[in-house]
């Protein structure tokens, strides 16, 4: 994708193409371009999956030119036909890409001659190949972006659906990856779907900002003919026609933004993976996944790899590396347009590449995986996990100033650990060798179960909460 003026593209030879071994822009050229110069411009290669949005692009344009009075109701009938042609040919797979033509803009209308003739060179009238791919890859980028919205959903509800399942599955909550406090495996997952309904936020915040038509923009500076920039917009589903022109065809924030939001979006796919894997390691066992999201070893016969949450786990960096493509491609352009925005296209493509095929493996994983209710009850308990309750107790039942009460609780600890015990096998004595008026009520707190049912708070871990944070979700993704 070049840069390019809004006037016909070069003279067409007879029959409506441009002179054999020529480029479309030719015009101004003598020669043909170096075999590397063709190598290293041509973008056909990926950007032709921007054909569908060229050609609706290309069905507004025509259809304004005419309601305009710019080109013939005729050449505009024809354009249509012929577009409508092209539309076919590549829904069967028979539409001839061709390097020679640059680009998926440039083999539309060169399909275009060959099938209507000199009328296919009026489509191009007050347009440029800069606000035509602006607004390609804008109404790419934004289809994208929905699509994710839509995976994220499907998503959320998987885990929705788990957790309703596991409302009272104790399992342990953890800091820096020590036991911190029991929680229950439904609180767990719905702090994903807390995560994952954010990311689909950001979609549709890039999306609003980036629901404004680039095309009418033409090169840089705008069309001289009476076009009806409103009308397109309207008709390509976007809000509004973008308001100043250099901007519309220089900047490509809109696809950064969304890069941004799926980066974070990848990034919480990959903590949720690491999770998978460690809760399927024999060390844990706390959940279990099918053979469909599993693999075995070529040489060690007993295993049983969660490849799927691996890899999602390392897309993220593939996403990260995208947006970051793409910034430094963009951090240090000139205003308008330069061919080095050409390279903003197989980063984007590649990130929602990984990100969508992330999305559905995550959500196939969520439904499959089966936890390991006693096991994870059994750790819930461990590594002293109810120290902050008995911390708790001594201030709401003694009075005892929280620092007082921590100190007494990590010596209760530490006796604990010297006894060989858990905090509940603690015998009464030893706790009242510590702080006197401690009373056998205090292990009524101390059982993981007790714990998670005190953590009433809103937001917390106890099963009520969490029902109704499960229903508020239901009707949110309903």
């Amino acid at each position: 994708m070049t840069d390019d003026s809004s006037d016909a593209p070069g003279k067409p030879a007879p029959g409506g193409q441009a002179p054999r071994g020529q480029a479309m822009w030719g015009g101004r050229f003598s020669d043909r371009p170096d075999e590397l110069m063709q190598a290293i411009n041509v973008s056909i290669g990926f950007d032709r999956r921007l054909a569908t949005q060229d050609l609706e692009g290309s069905r507004a344009h025509a259809a304004m030119l005419r309601k305009a009075g710019v080109i013939s109701s005729e050449d505009a009938a024809a354009i249509l036909q012929g577009l409508e042609t092209i539309g076919q040919e590549m829904a069967a797979g028979t539409f001839p890409f061709r390097e020679e033509f640059e680009d998926i803009h440039m083999n539309v209308e060169a399909r275009l001659r060959e099938l209507i003739g000199p009328a296919a060179g009026r489509l191009h009238t007050a347009r440029s190949r800069n606000d035509q791919v602006a607004l390609d890859f804008r109404m790419w980028v934004r289809e994208a972006c929905d699509r994710t919205t839509a995976q994220l959903k499907a998503l959320q509800g998987a885990l929705v659906a788990k957790a309703e399942a596991h409302v009272e599955t104790l399992t342990p909550g953890f800091t820096h990856l020590q036991p911190a406090q029991p929680v229950t495996f439904a609180h767990h997952l719905m702090a994903y779907v807390e995560m994952f309904g954010r990311d689909a936020s950001r979609f549709a915040d890039a999306r609003v900002r980036m629901n404004e038509s680039p095309l009418g923009a033409a090169a840089l500076a705008g069309s001289p003919f009476p076009i009806d920039r409103q009308m397109t917009a309207e008709a390509l589903g976007f809000d509004r026609p973008t308001a100043n022109s250099l901007d519309s065809v220089a900047d490509r924030d809109f696809a950064l933004e969304a890069l941004a939001a799926a980066t974070i979006c990848a990034i919480h796919l990959s903590r949720l993976a690491e999770e998978i894997v460690i809760w399927m390691t024999p060390q844990f066992g706390f959940v279990r996944l099918s053979d469909a999201f599993t693999t075995g070893s070529s040489i060690m016969p007993q295993k049983k790899n969660p490849d799927a949450a691996e890899l999602v786990r390392a897309k993220a960096g593939r996403l990260l590396g995208s947006f970051t493509q793409l910034a430094v491609v963009m951090k240090g352009l000139p205003l308008a347009y330069s061919k080095d925005m050409q390279e903003d296209k197989v980063p984007t493509f590649e990130a929602f590449d990984a990100l969508e095929l992330s999305l559905r493996a995550m959500t196939g994983m969520v439904a499959d995986l089966e936890p390991d209710r006693e096991r994870m009850a059994a750790a819930a308990g461990a590594g002293y996990s109810t120290a902050t309750d008995l911390a708790d107790w001594l201030v709401r039942e003694l009075g005892l100033p929280f620092r007082e009460a921590h100190h007494v609780t990590g010596a209760a600890v530490k006796r604990a650990e010297q006894l060989g015990c858990d905090l509940p096998g603690l015998p009464l004595a030893d706790l009242q060798a510590l702080e006197p008026r401690i009373t056998a009520g205090i292990y009524d707190v101390l059982a993981p179960g007790a714990s998670v049912a005190s953590r009433k708070s809103y937001g917390g871990t106890a099963p009520d909460q969490v029902r109704s944070q499960i229903n508020r979700w239901k009707d949110i993704l309903a």
